[in-house]
């Protein structure tokens, strides 16, 4: 009976076209991911906005932390957000009696997100691309 072997040139070509398909693929799964990231930073920024409106409608200002809205009871928001570190963004949120402002940056800028995201008490989500932060000036997410 003869065994039948693999030669050296089958499994380099074989093992070049496995290279060759990753090299197109995780380019376009890390970009992906990204895509998701943001998309997430977008939605937990605007469900802090609402939960932030909400709990200044049973209080007399907005709270202070993204921890308060997610430590009272009901929680307004999720623990995650509320621990200020969600899907490759750090969120930062301050609030007083008349306004609040809620921003969220990427945890490293061009691999978890390429942008910062920014909203106050007019529910507007702002964005910029740039690795700085975000202010009311910047452009708004349509």
């Amino acid at each position: 009976m003869k065994l039948r072997a693999y030669t050296l040139i089958e499994i380099m070509l074989v093992t070049s076209i496995i290279l060759l398909l990753a090299a197109i693929a995780i380019p376009n799964l890390l970009r992906a991911r990204m895509n998701s990231n943001e998309t997430v930073a977008m939605n937990s920024l605007k469900a802090a906005a609402d939960a932030a409106v909400m709990f200044r409608a049973s209080n007399i200002a907005y709270p202070p932390d993204l921890g308060t809205l997610a430590t009272v009871y009901p929680p307004y928001i999720d623990s995650s957000l509320g621990s200020g570190s969600k899907s490759g963004y750090d969120f930062t949120f301050s609030g007083s009696t008349n306004t609040f402002t809620a921003t969220a940056r990427p945890q490293s800028f061009r691999s978890s997100g390429i942008r910062s995201f920014f909203v106050d008490e007019s529910g507007v989500i702002r964005f910029t691309d740039q690795d700085s932060p975000v202010t009311s000036a910047d452009k708004t997410v349509e």
